[in-house]
């Protein structure tokens, strides 16, 4: 069969803009990200009371209560703590995580009952965590550099504009494949992300809800809002009280002050 020489040349044009796209794709999701993230750089550290509530279900609810405090790290991912003071069943556990731009994360968890740190491996991080449908991963800080990004389209959700984003785990230990990523053009908040397992099925959709603004320049959400669309099971986590720079240090971020956290 023999191909005109029109199309043959149409194809050939095609192959080789297709790349290009690509890079143009890559190139725009990477900046999206990147100005979300120099948005909300700077704060240095914090302090935040939580709610986490468990849905089963059957529609059957578990309450939580927790703090948190969060340290920023110049030229690496977050520090956080995570501890639960109710109910007395889980009082005293405690989640330190050390997150980092590009080698896999540190986490430890304290559990009181048995007086013992135990370290996540990064091959469990795709653990859900305290029964939550959050895994560990999820508690992490999102630093750009875990991500390759691809700009999908402008879209809208809610009536407000937004860019949607894919982005895929760089660590191979990752419980996803790709997410999807609605951010407001406005502020640069993530609004809904899309996760999908590593069999590139649609397994959770977490919604946030709420945003406030802090020190005239770092927006948080007041709810985020988990659901596991293959379990049909639900965490709603809701914050208050936050305190920005309220003086934590290094010190405050150990697997001794983990023991010494209740």
């Amino acid at each position: 069969m023999k191909v005109r020489p029109l199309l043959l040349a149409l194809s050939l044009t095609t192959a080789l803009a297709l790349p290009a796209l690509a890079d143009e794709a890559a190139d725009k999701g990477l900046e999206i990200a990147q100005e979300a993230d120099r948005r909300d750089t700077g704060y240095h550290d914090f302090k935040a009371e939580l709610t986490m509530l468990l849905r089963n279900k059957q529609g059957e609810e578990s309450l939580r209560h927790m703090r948190t405090n969060s340290l920023e790290v110049d030229d690496d991912g977050d520090k956080t703590m995570i501890i639960f003071d109710q109910p007395r069943d889980v009082q005293g556990t405690a989640l330190l995580t050390f997150s980092h731009k590009v080698e896999p994360d540190d986490q430890w968890l304290y559990l009181p009952a048995l007086k013992r740190v135990k370290r996540i491996s990064s091959r469990n991080k795709s653990g859900p965590f305290m029964g939550s449908e959050f895994a560990y991963e999820d508690l992490a800080s999102q630093e750009v550099e875990k991500y390759t990004y691809r700009f999908i389209k402008d879209d809208e959700l809610d009536g407000e504009a937004m860019f949607l984003l894919e982005r895929d785990p760089v660590d191979e230990n990752s419980g996803y494949t790709r997410q999807l990523v609605w951010i407001d053009k406005a502020e640069y908040r993530p609004m809904k992300i899309e996760f999908y397992d590593r069999k590139n099925s649609l397994l959770k959709t977490l919604m946030f809800k709420g945003y406030q603004q802090y020190l005239d320049q770092y927006w948080r959400a007041r709810e985020m809002f988990m659901e596991n669309h293959q379990t049909g099971k639900s965490t709603l986590l809701t914050w208050k009280q936050y305190d920005f720079r309220v003086g934590l240090e290094d010190s405050d971020f150990t697997t001794n002050s983990l023991k010494r956290a209740k």
